[in-house]
């Protein structure tokens, strides 16, 4: 069809699409909550996507099998905290926090990442950088302190926004280990984690049957759990892999920034939350603390381009 083909072409349509539908995956946390309980969530989430993935990338895994099979092991933990562990904390974290917390807490991703980097891999932090992270961090405290010094000095920290912070750095730890993935292709590779994330969050199921938590979903709980399914974690990650093909991972990367910013304006819109001043003041912390070490990564790299 020539609309998707046009579609399909533009990257930077591609990544704002796929920032949107990430920034809703906050709002959709909150209105699952009392409908569907967090563990079901994600085994219901993560199965939807490995059957359309297995229909989708079934050649690509098929030729690559023999290439993925020794990374069995490695993927299986990738998936376990990337995808089931970071998923079942979001969902956990929405029972006693906001999504606008959730979106801007979800904004410390990017740095948390370098910080890896560098204990890990022994990546360069630059005095910049440094100063990029610190005020990320600050942006940090600021919403799980409420903006409250007397909070965090008691630290009486909301457990969603723990819970948040925790999955912050699951997903952080997930994205440092796609350094090291097997070389096959994405699709094939998304698809293995989807199957292996829908059958780690089982044993998660059965903890919230066994402490008779377990909610199995009403109307509006399968309909969050479609949403999910199919923005969030099936058409992002296809939109989000296509755009870094077409202006590679650098550049798209600086489009995962936009979802502290969609996260709070939909928490605002859609779900009534109000918006105080020291969201505002941890919003730009956030994105600050990113811009600058983005930019002066940017700019180093064009330099070193132009030499």
């Amino acid at each position: 069809m020539p609309i998707l083909t046009s579609l399909y072409s533009r990257p930077m349509l591609l990544l704002v699409l796929t920032t949107l539908m990430w920034s809703g995956n906050a709002v959709a946390s909150q209105l699952a909550v009392g409908h569907v309980s967090p563990m079901v969530i994600v085994f219901l989430r993560w199965g939807i996507v490995a059957a359309l993935m297995s229909l989708i990338a079934w050649r690509d895994l098929v030729a690559s099998w023999a290439d993925i099979r020794p990374h069995l092991i490695s993927i299986a933990l990738m998936a376990a905290f990337g995808f089931s562990g970071f998923n079942g904390l979001f969902y956990l974290a929405a029972h006693n926090t906001t999504a606008v917390n959730m979106g801007i807490l979800q904004g410390s991703i990017p740095m948390i990442v370098v910080i890896g980097a560098y204990f890990l891999f022994g990546a360069r932090v630059t005095l910049i950088q440094f100063i990029g992270i610190l005020l990320t961090l600050l942006g940090v405290f600021v919403v799980a302190s409420q903006g409250s010094l007397q909070v965090l000095l008691n630290m009486h920290i909301n457990p969603g926004d723990a819970l948040m912070l925790v999955a912050a750095v699951f997903y952080a730890g997930y994205t440092l280990a796609l350094r090291n993935r097997p070389k096959v292709p994405a699709l094939a590779f998304f698809a293995v984690m989807a199957f292996v994330a829908s059958l780690v969050s089982l044993p998660m199921l059965a903890v919230e049957y066994s402490q008779e938590t377990l909610v199995w979903p009403s109307v509006q709980g399968w309909l969050v759990i479609l949403y999910i399914s199919l923005c969030p974690s099936f058409l992002a990650q296809i939109f989000y892999m296509r755009g870094v093909e077409l202006i590679g991972p650098n550049r798209a990367g600086v489009f995962v920034n936009l979802v502290p910013v969609f996260a709070s304006v939909m928490a605002i819109v859609l779900l009534g939350e109000l918006f105080a001043f020291y969201h505002g003041a941890a919003l730009a912390l956030v994105l600050g603390g990113i811009w600058i070490a983005e930019k002066f990564a940017w700019e180093k790299r064009a330099n070193k381009a132009k030499a």
